[in-house]
């Protein structure tokens, strides 16, 4: 292999190791925007228009962004009280990502979800796979689709004696 050839091939795997830290810091981004109620970071990391979004029978699915945006809003935002009803823990793993071209990618994560919900008094664990396609608008990579596949879910009640507090209205 000549000397121009392996510069070039360790160009082209420093990019596409670059391109790989970088979708994994978008769907990090994503997943604390999630946790943290940030409806409009986690409506940034889609592509501005055109997202398809499958999350599944139980939150829906959407052609564009601005759809789970809105329900997002309207869920994780919910407040009764003066306190949140929703609480929500995402911990995304295992990814496999496959940089396909410059500006194309393809990944697949892992999820472990928990949620409390205040109101039914509930808690939810599930397991949960995502599918996602990513590519680079205005220079930075965006999520293009994404679709969840749940393998297992459990609801468990809370007790009277369960108290859940609200670090966000501290």
């Amino acid at each position: 292999m000549s000397e121009t050839t392996e510069r070039a091939s360790l160009e082209d795997r420093i990019t596409r190791l670059e391109a790989i830290e970088a979708i994994k810091v978008l769907k990090h981004r994503y997943l604390r925007a999630c946790d943290a109620k940030e409806p409009d970071v986690f409506r940034d990391c889609f592509v501005a228009k055109g997202a398809f979004v499958d999350y599944g029978p139980r939150v829906g699915r959407f052609d564009d962004a601005d759809g789970i945006a809105e329900v997002f809003r309207n869920v994780a935002l919910r407040e009764v009280d003066g306190g949140y009803t929703i609480f929500d823990m995402h911990h995304a793993m295992h990814p496999e990502i496959v940089v396909e071209s410059a500006t194309t990618a393809r990944g697949q994560w892992s999820l472990r979800f928990r949620q409390v919900d205040t109101v039914e008094r509930v808690e939810r664990l599930s397991a949960i796979e995502y599918d996602d396609r990513y590519e680079v608008e205005g220079g930075q990579w965006r999520i293009r689709s994404c679709q969840v596949r749940v393998l297992w879910s459990m609801i468990r009640p809370l007790g009277d004696e369960v108290q859940i507090v609200d670090g966000f209205h501290q």
